[in-house]
Order: C-alpha cells, then structure tokens, then sequence
C-alpha cells in the first residue's frame, strides 16, 4: 500500500517559498557532488589502469597531488580524464602526479 503526502497549506507563503528554494539549492549541490564523486572515480579507474595500482592507491595520489598543487580535487580529476582521452596534462599536475606515484611506488603501496 502506498500512500501519499498532501502538502499542508502554510497560513505564509513565504516561508514555502523560502523553503522550495532551499530544497532546490540542495537538489543542486547534490547533484554537483554526485557528477564531482563520478569524476573522481574515474580518474582513479584511469590511474589503476595505467599505473596497475590498487584504487586505495590510486585515491591518495589524486588527494596527494590536489593539496600539493593547490588545486580542487574534481579539478585534478578533470585533468587526469582528459590525459587519458589525449589532452595534456597542467604542469603542476603532471609534476605532481609523477611524484605521488613514485612515493607511493617506493612505499609498496600499489601492490595487489
């Protein structure tokens, strides 16, 4: 059996309306999150076929390379998906990434 909610009326609109709006903000920013997190799973799939590490592994680099950069994890996500479809790579981000791989290289961490 289903049921089904019928809105209250609200003796102030306004107060709906304020709440339709803050409703709609946070439609908004999950959805920004849901695209932000797809983006970053991929990059890390990207990162464990190329670089054949674990996806724990291939996490920390990209957060590793993001805050040595300075630059937004989606960011750094973005740009590791366009490597991977043929574009080049932001300098800092291709420095950092080589040098995120090779700690964790040296570390044993991409490992299976």
């Amino acid at each position: 059996m289903t049921t089904f909610r019928v809105p209250r009326p609200s003796p102030d609109g306004i107060r709906d309306g304020a709440a339709i709006a803050r409703l709609e903000r946070e439609n908004e920013q999950l959805r920004q999150a849901v695209d932000s997190h797809a983006r970053v799973d991929q990059a890390i799939g990207v990162l464990v076929a190329v670089h054949r590490i674990v996806p724990a592994t291939g996490f920390e680099v990209l957060r590793e390379v993001s805050q040595h950069a300075n630059i937004k994890l989606h960011a750094v996500a973005e740009a590791v998906i366009g490597w991977a479809l043929g574009e080049s790579l932001p300098q800092a981000v291709g420095r950092e990434l080589d040098a995120a791989l090779q700690r964790h290289s040296r570390a044993g961490n991409d490992s299976r």
